[in-house]
């Protein structure tokens, strides 16, 4: 409990250092320096919406603005942690509903593929409540239920968002009631080993459903390396972030995210 206490203290403290914002999209981001040009011959290119993304609070290419800056901070930090261990496998979590955490999933996996050089694919993991592609204003298609349940080939569920630099997309595919078992199983403990090694300068990151809502978490934690947990500033209880930090016992969590304050609590 000290340890969730501390963490909340800290992100107050730094309110104020790194505010929200709303973001335009002012053209496309520069590519990291010494990442090579990407050709999506096999994955498919498809245009976002940048007026949804906007009202969505989703970041795209400003670079002056306390929203980005925030996210920067976010992604420096989680990204020096993940290297000291080696690590390139993240969960994005959160102890309950509606606290954020598929929103500070999507703008961290574009801040990362915007400041590294490396790729970023970011998977939407809650098969019982996909979102990503809501929030990209992207319609809904094939994904991840339907790799694992009707063993569709995965080059051909993978998407590219027009304009966001080194960043490819797995839909979660149509919603399923049997999320758990299906993130548990061995066709999805294979895909993740396969991702984590087939591209060792690619950054995954997977978006899950809430610790306290569904199993889901829970089964699927032990197979990343590593896990960050959103909080809501004045919804989500010390209580409850303290339960969520113990069932996730089988990973290392690196730190919070106090959503809603524009501060991060590592």
């Amino acid at each position: 409990m000290e340890r969730i206490k501390v963490a909340l203290e800290k992100a107050r403290k730094e309110r104020g250092e790194a505010g929200t914002g709303s973001t335009a999209p002012q053209g496309q981001a520069a590519r990291p320096a010494g990442t090579a040009d990407i050709s999506y011959t096999q994955t498919r290119v498809t245009p976002v919406s940048p007026e949804i993304m906007k009202k969505n609070r989703i970041l795209t290419a400003v670079e002056d603005s306390p929203f980005a800056d925030a996210y920067k901070m976010l992604s420096t930090q989680v990204l020096q942690r993940m290297k000291e261990n080696g690590w390139n496998v993240l969960a994005v979590t959160s102890p309950g509903e509606d606290e954020g955490k598929t929103l500070t999933a999507i703008n961290l996996a574009i801040s990362l593929a915007r400041e590294v050089s490396h790729t970023v694919l970011l998977v939407d993991a809650n098969l019982r409540h996909p979102s990503i592609h809501e929030q990209l204003g992207l319609q809904a298609g094939a994904g991840l239920s339907d790799y694992l349940i009707d063993d569709a080939e995965l080059p051909e569920l993978l998407l590219h968002p027009e304009g966001l630099d080194n960043l490819v997309l797995l839909p979660a595919g149509r919603p399923v009631h049997n999320s758990a078992e299906l993130l548990n199983s061995p066709k999805m403990v294979k895909l993740v080993d396969e991702l984590k090694h087939r591209y060792p300068e690619r950054f995954v990151i997977f978006d899950l459903p809430p610790v306290l809502s569904t199993a889901d978490a829970l089964a699927f934690s032990p197979y990343v390396d590593a896990a960050l947990l959103v909080l809501e500033e004045g919804k989500t209880q010390a209580e409850q972030a303290q339960r969520a930090v113990d069932l996730l016992e089988s990973t290392n969590v690196l730190g919070t995210v106090l959503n809603k304050s524009g501060s991060v609590a590592a």
